[in-house]
């Protein structure tokens, strides 16, 4: 292919399940030759194989699997997806367990700062990056018991407003999408250190939750915008939640 021809590219980290694995399908399926990054390799070779991506195996906390990471992409890339993050456990701040909320603030924050100043030079070189930060309805309140993971994904709501501002003028657009209650297979279940009854309730009662396709399909959109249209934030919760605090669970 010539350039002018060649397929555009996207980068979805945290792509061995959940959210990051439906994005990686939705932006193949999209026609985006797509690099797929995570710690559990043996799942994502199956995925890349599935869809026609690459595999790369990747700790987004580690800078020399992100440098890595930077030298497989090359020196254009047109969708970056920081999708790797997660929760760890309910404790209320004062009995807080600081290696848990240590974890959370290195994956959620530092590893997407990692990711990004990494690979901002080739989104730039594309002529018209995105960059889509998968943060939380919980990046924009509080609830007891949250404090660990509000804070993480507050400071990355942070980082992406900051980005936007530092960019500006650059042929980047910076997105955060912010899911509300969203099932999945592994999200509730990591932060309820594998407790699967602790994990299902917290979806009791809640007559369709989001699913990772839902999130998926937002991000797929918000990458395939016209160049010039940044969308800033989406906040995607499903009908029962109206709040953090208020969900309908008579389903």
């Amino acid at each position: 292919m010539s350039t002018s021809e060649a397929r555009k590219t996207a980068v979805v980290t945290g792509a061995s399940s959940g959210i990051g694995a439906a994005t990686a399908r939705a932006l193949a399926e999209a026609g985006y030759s797509v690099f797929v990054a995570a710690r559990r390799a043996e799942r994502l070779e199956a995925l890349a194989a599935e869809i026609g991506a690459t595999a790369v195996q990747c700790d987004i906390t580690d800078p020399e699997s992100v440098s890595a990471l930077a030298q497989t992409v090359g020196g254009r890339l047109d969708v970056l997806v920081n999708n790797a993050g997660g929760a760890l456990g309910l404790d209320p701040v004062a009995e807080a367990n600081l290696d848990d909320w240590r974890w959370m603030y290195e994956t959620n924050v530092l590893g997407t700062v990692s990711v990004t100043k990494a690979l901002t030079p080739a989104l730039i070189a594309s002529g018209a990056g995105v960059i889509i930060n998968v943060g939380s309805t919980a990046g924009h309140i509080t609830y007891e018991g949250g404090g660990g993971y509000t804070a993480a994904k507050h400071a990355l709501a942070a980082v992406t407003e900051t980005l936007r501002l530092e960019l500006n003028g650059q042929p980047v657009r910076i997105t955060e999408i912010a899911p509300g209650m969203v099932k999945t297979e592994e999200f509730s279940l990591t932060r309820f250190a594998g407790d699967q009854g602790r994990a299902d309730s917290v979806y009791a009662g809640v007559a369709e939750p989001l699913v990772a396709e839902d999130i998926a399909d937002a991000i797929c959109w918000v990458a395939t915008r016209p160049s010039h249209v940044d969308i800033d934030l989406m906040v995607i919760k499903p009908v029962a939640q109206a709040a953090q605090h208020k969900v309908d669970r008579r389903g």
